[in-house]
């Protein structure tokens, strides 16, 4: 008789276990080692009361650097020279696989506006777009040095939004050099082509 009670009450609770899994309860389950699992915490965008701003997120204090874009030459990074003058000329070596960088990143982030051939009759220009983009090959562009291009490109001017975020400044040179060619390639003269071939279509003439 004895054996048989045992065995009720293991059936007991055995049903009685049944019954809770699946069941809401309104106070937490006892976390016997918390283990630091739950704590206090801000999320993104959340208001803080203990910042005197009323911030949660913090911006880096001004001068400092993110690991891994720490680069001993400023003006490759700035575009500018030690006095804030801007560099004249593009500071990165010109190769085809810069071209073809430069011409990859272009496309992505400056073609729409601009369009391929930087004419500034970009594909966003069709759908009412309040604001005119900037014809490359304009006299004006195309007399600004390489440094000021990569300033704006860098860090936008007026209506267009800076790109620093998302290009590497070895990205931006590319780009850089890129839409110089395509404003060689919309206004070149007799003199940039290379003698041999000049002399060709003058004895044609």
């Amino acid at each position: 008789m004895k054996m048989n009670n045992n065995i009720l009450i293991l059936f007991a609770l055995l049903f009685l276990t049944g019954c809770f899994r699946g069941s809401k309860f309104e106070e937490p389950p006892i976390h016997l080692n918390p283990n630091m699992d739950n704590q206090p915490k801000y999320r993104s965008l959340e208001e803080s009361y203990f910042f005197e701003d009323g911030s949660t997120m913090r911006t880096p204090i001004e001068g400092t650097v993110a690991v891994g874009h720490y680069n001993e030459d400023s003006s490759f990074i700035t575009g500018k020279n030690d006095d804030g003058t801007y560099l004249i000329e593009n500071p990165l070596e010109l190769s085809m696989e810069a071209l073809n960088r430069g011409e990859d990143r272009y496309n992505i982030y400056c073609a729409p506006c601009h369009s391929k051939v930087g004419d500034g009759k970009g594909i966003i220009t069709q759908y009412d777009y309040p604001v005119i983009p900037g014809n490359f090959h304009d006299e004006r562009i195309r007399n600004l040095p390489d440094g000021e291009m990569f300033n704006t490109i860098t860090n936008g001017l007026r209506s267009m939004p800076a790109y620093g975020y998302q290009l590497k400044p070895e990205d931006v040179w590319s780009v850089v050099y890129y839409v110089r060619a395509l404003q060689r390639s919309q206004n070149a003269s007799l003199d940039d082509i290379p003698d041999n071939e000049k002399n060709k279509i003058l004895e044609q003439e």
